[in-house]
């Protein structure tokens, strides 16, 4: 439908609403509540991946920085460069600060696993503020 004046507009409307069922409102209410409903699930299940995958980022970090050994030795520029190389394979997502945070993520919830089922990728942004 082209740009039609309000006027035409109302005519037309009111057109169409003498061929419309008397239930044609519950049919856009199951409509709206099916499509709804499929978006708040696909938002969870992304948001439950982006948590594991954060948990496995920081797990490999982790790993990599302890090289086997209990703790890591700190004092390396490692972080800063795996964010700058990151960036350049994936774009976005690898800042310096947001690595130490999967990093964290890992060390604070080492059965990350199981926690991603339980919490959001939100959740865990909060969780990491609290020191």
């Amino acid at each position: 439908m082209l740009f039609l004046l309000e006027k035409e507009k109302d005519e037309y409307m009111h057109k169409q609403n003498k061929a419309i069922p008397n239930n044609y409102n519950n049919l856009i209410s199951q409509i709206s509540g099916t499509y709804l409903e499929g978006k708040k699930n696909a938002a969870i299940a992304v948001n439950r991946q982006i948590t594991e995958t954060y948990w496995k980022v920081g797990e490999h970090i982790v790993e990599f920085e302890q090289g086997g050994k209990d703790r890591a030795e700190y004092g390396s520029n490692m972080l800063e460069r795996l964010s700058k190389d990151l960036a350049l394979l994936h774009g976005k997502g690898f800042s310096l600060s947001k690595l130490k945070r999967m990093r964290q993520l890992y060390l604070e919830y080492p059965i990350g696993a199981t926690l991603s089922h339980q919490l959001s990728r939100t959740h865990f942004v909060e969780l990491l503020k609290i020191e």
